[in-house]
């Protein structure tokens, strides 16, 4: 009997957790199941490794922005909790992970509860910082925390609160968190400070994090706020501000996304002009409701992005990984071959040059003098031939691992995703193995068979789009029973932390 893998046993958990808050993504978490299976059997995944890892199951919120914009006392705000400290000064160079907890009072995790726990949007975020910073994946902490909130706006979704942004001053490593949060966040607020709108810190937050959503998908999910607008009202023109702040990001490429202009009742600045300050006020209270609005429909959005990432991660294997692994195949064999059938060719010529050249045929016979002078008779005749072949053998897969060292250096400068060089390696390295002969076109653990799992996944896929449609949307206008509600308060089986 094989041992139960770890990433089995948590995925198991995390099947029970939503089958409890949402039971369509519970289903969801099979099809998973079945990729983390294809891809294991190609050598891409490696035991503890899965796509249903890659996402967070749960609404996820992340806030970037840069050093004093606000993004801690916006928190506080929606949370209606003072919660994260604040100030003008750089208050936490950490991500915080900010969930809700039944208990009254608040707790600071490590990061190494995240880590651990697939539940949460940064499990094994340690590997990745490795990879990128070698000595630092065992410094998780340094990086990462968990917070636990009673506020009852923070039921069923999660916070991540960065530290403040300057790409220039960043380490690697926090950059490589940052890409990753945006990546699976359903919804992100980047925010800049109205009072210093040209910093050099807001161009690098431009080039790091405006110019790489104008090809996303998603770029939807992201709202741009100018906070603490304010501070402007007293010497300049808050819509000229505003404006020139909009013009910027514009100059940078943004397409897509909202941008609102915001400033926050406790820590507003008096204004004098009454005029000016309900003008301002009537616009504050607008945008502040959009976007708590936004983060209230990130529980319907995140069930749809959930199965949007299965079926896009399905065509992934099916229309990247394996076509890759069969061009490296086509490469390998031809590296193999070519050179293997230039040495026989030549070896060929010069073995019947040499004995033509000497008189050692007699017609279509070769009649060769020195096998009559070999010792032991008969038995030396197939020994000396058997040597033949083995080292001809031993060439052959020497020569098959060069090949394959050199095809996989190759290929790997053409994927530009480096994060991905090791699962390329590990797949190219199983399609290379010394038992895998040169002329299988298909890769490694895959099969008609494996074609028809990832069409089932498919049409699966439909299935829970059409039942999440049944949930959320009723065309007819009959009347329905009762739904089950699917964003609930949901305690973790752990402790007291409610983590969906």
């Amino acid at each position: 009997m094989f041992a139960k893998s770890e990433m089995s046993s948590r995925l198991k958990d995390l099947e029970k957790h939503l089958k409890r808050e949402h039971p369509v993504l519970s289903e969801v978490v099979q099809g998973f199941r079945v990729l983390d299976t294809v891809c294991r059997r190609m050598g891409y995944f490696h035991r503890e490794e899965s796509y249903a890892t890659r996402t967070s199951w749960w609404p996820l919120i992340s806030i970037l922005g840069l050093y004093s914009s606000g993004k801690s006392s916006f928190i506080n705000h929606f949370l209606n909790y003072r919660l994260q400290a604040t100030g003008n000064q750089a208050v936490d160079e950490k991500f915080t992970v900010i969930c809700y907890t039944n208990e009254k009072d608040v707790r600071v995790l490590p990061g190494l509860a995240l880590d651990a726990d697939p539940r949460f949007p940064v499990f094994k975020i340690s590997q990745a910082i490795e990879e990128v910073a070698a000595g630092e994946g065992e410094r998780v902490d340094a990086y990462l925390q968990l917070k636990t909130c009673p506020s009852d706006r923070l039921r069923s979704k999660i916070l991540i609160d960065s530290p403040g942004f300057d790409a220039d001053a960043q380490r690697t490593s926090t950059l490589k968190i940052t890409d990753h949060i945006i990546d699976i966040s359903d919804l992100v607020l980047v925010f800049f400070d109205a009072r210093h709108p040209e910093s050099g810190s807001m161009r690098d937050t431009l080039e790091h994090l405006v110019k790489r959503t104008l090809n996303r998908r998603d770029s939807n999910k992201f709202i741009y706020i100018l906070n603490q607008i304010d501070a402007t009202a007293r010497e300049d023109n808050t819509d000229e501000v505003f404006a020139s702040w909009q013009r910027a990001l514009a100059q940078s490429g943004l397409t897509a996304g909202t941008c609102h202009a915001l400033f926050l009742p406790e820590a507003a600045i008096p204004i004098e002009d009454p005029g000016l300050r309900a003008r301002l006020e009537s616009k504050r209270d607008a945008s502040l409701k959009d976007i708590f609005r936004r983060i209230e429909q990130v529980g319907v959005e995140r069930a749809y992005r959930i199965v949007g990432i299965l079926e896009q991660t399905v065509k992934t294997v099916d229309q990247e990984i394996r076509p890759l692994l069969g061009r490296f195949i086509r490469n390998w064999r031809r590296r193999v071959l070519l050179p293997e059938t230039i040495i026989a060719a030549i070896g060929l010529a010069a073995f019947f040059g040499l004995t033509i050249w000497a008189g050692y045929w007699e017609g279509w016979r070769l009649n060769l003098p020195l096998w009559d002078r070999l010792p032991w008779g008969h038995y030396t005749r197939p020994g000396l031939v058997a040597l033949l072949i083995l080292g001809a053998g031993y060439l052959h897969f020497r020569l098959r691992n060069w090949a394959a060292r050199r095809t996989i250096a190759g290929m790997l400068k053409k994927i530009d995703n480096t994060d991905l060089h090791p699962n390329y390696t590990r797949a190219f390295q199983r399609n290379s193995r010394w038992y895998r002969s040169l002329f299988f076109k298909q890769p490694a653990g895959w099969n008609k068979r494996t074609g028809q799992k990832l069409a089932q996944i498919l049409d699966d896929a439909n299935g829970y789009i059409q039942k999440l449609n049944d949930m959320y949307t009723n065309p007819s206008g009959r009347a329905q029973e009762a739904a089950p509600t699917v964003l609930s308060d949901t305690r973790s089986a752990e402790g007291n932390t409610d983590i969906g």
